[in-house]
């Protein structure tokens, strides 16, 4: 039996499309140009966990363009993911640095 699969939405993870930044062959630059290039096709963004510097940028790329953007917790056991709001959201030393710099 054949059935018809029907997606409403695809995910998609800019960062891995590329390996780690394509095992540095290319400048990072040129690979995170390209993450937003897609970003900048997407419905949404969609944020897992904590954030990085580089998953900051992206947040501010999107916002900048008016995409939503949707952040989750991710809970380990057992393993789920929680929608969160952006006040809740967690981030590393070098994202919250970026953020502090630019609320000055």
């Amino acid at each position: 039996m054949v059935k018809k699969l029907v997606f409403t939405s695809i995910p998609l993870n800019p960062f891995l499309c590329y390996d780690y930044f394509l095992l540095d062959t290319v400048e990072r630059d040129k690979v995170r140009e390209a993450n937003f290039e897609l970003i900048s096709r997407c419905d949404e963004l969609w944020v897992f966990g904590e954030v990085s510097d580089g998953v900051l940028k992206e947040i501010l790329f999107a916002k900048n363009r008016g995409i939503p953007i949707r952040y989750f917790k991710i809970v380990d056991e057992p393993l789920k993911f929680i929608e969160i709001s952006e006040e809740e959201v967690e981030y590393e030393e070098e994202a919250l640095e970026i953020l502090r710099r630019l609320r000055k």
